[in-house]
């Protein structure tokens, strides 16, 4: 294992997803978001289609129809649809502030449907990264942006993604699920323009943004798998955190935002929750697999 390089891919991969979100923003003041769906659906559909295909691997396959794998396109596409309303209704680095509560929710998720184990400490851990996004979105108050209730349930959809992943077959490819998820943003789109918004020709400065989102994407994408497959989970994963601190810089420097003290103070109770929560179950996985481990003879 790698620690170092796969840390260092995974600033890079946060980075990207960073600049992939600013160009979306960028996208959806002059495009409608049913619009931007069909279009990043067709060029990510076709890119991990063509990746698929390099692997050598099937693109139609029966795993298609499996429970698992339409649930986890059902949570991809709430999570695509809300988290797009989200990043052209509200502040880039308020919506990124909310999105680093997702493993609490993965969490959660696993708790409550999985029946995985979770102690008093993890589940204090949750409660408090909870009490974090009320900070940011503050219902009931002066301060409450409606607009942020979407990347609450953008949330909710990642959450249920990633835990649809855990019960599909790894015989499935990356490659194989994400030109799925992709492929069914597809006529999402087209559903929702069917009640709002109008198609409209893209310029070349959308296509330019278009194309950055696409390019940002793919290569966070990469890089990401990258960063899993040659370092250690727990030394890797807590980048993704600077996520946040990249949205942040491009919020504040391109877009001109200026988020509170209550936002900053509620990312920053989400990320330490988020970090005690993965570290408590980095120690855990250590104690089992250390109790499990087969003693010699005495």
């Amino acid at each position: 294992m790698d620690n170092l390089r796969g840390s260092i891919l995974m600033l890079v991969a946060m980075a990207g997803f960073a600049a992939e979100d600013l160009f979306v923003k960028l996208l959806s003041e002059n495009m409608p978001v049913g619009q931007i769906l069909m279009m990043l659906g067709t060029a990510g559909c076709v890119t991990f289609a063509i990746a698929t295909r390099a692997q050598g691997t099937r693109l139609i396959s029966p795993v298609l129809l499996t429970r698992p794998v339409i649930l986890r396109n059902v949570g991809e596409i709430i999570a695509a649809v809300t988290y797009i309303t989200a990043l052209a209704l509200a502040d880039l680095s308020t919506v990124s502030a909310i999105l680093q509560a997702t493993p609490l929710a993965v969490t959660l998720g696993a708790a409550l449907f999985m029946g995985a184990q979770v102690g008093w400490r993890r589940w204090s851990a949750i409660l408090v990264g909870l009490i974090g996004v009320l900070m940011i979105v503050r219902p009931g108050l002066d301060a409450f942006d409606v607009s942020s209730i979407f990347a609450v349930i953008s949330v909710v959809g990642l959450a249920i993604r990633d835990l649809a992943t855990r019960a599909i077959p790894t015989s499935v490819s990356s490659m194989q699920l994400s030109c799925y998820a992709f492929g069914t943003m597809v006529p999402t789109g087209a559903v929702m323009l069917m009640f709002h918004g109008e198609p409209s020709m893209p310029d070349p400065l959308a296509w330019a943004y278009l194309l950055g989102a696409m390019v940002f994407g793919v290569m966070a994408y990469y890089f990401i798998v990258g960063a899993m497959r040659i370092g250690e989970v727990a030394a890797v994963t807590p980048f993704r955190y600077a996520r946040l601190i990249f949205a942040l810089i491009l919020g504040m420097s391109l877009l001109g935002e200026r988020p509170d003290t209550w936002t900053l103070i509620g990312a920053a109770v989400i990320i330490a929750s988020g970090l005690y929560t993965l570290i408590r179950e980095q120690r855990l996985a250590r104690h089992a697999f250390r109790q499990a481990k087969p003693k010699g003879p005495l």
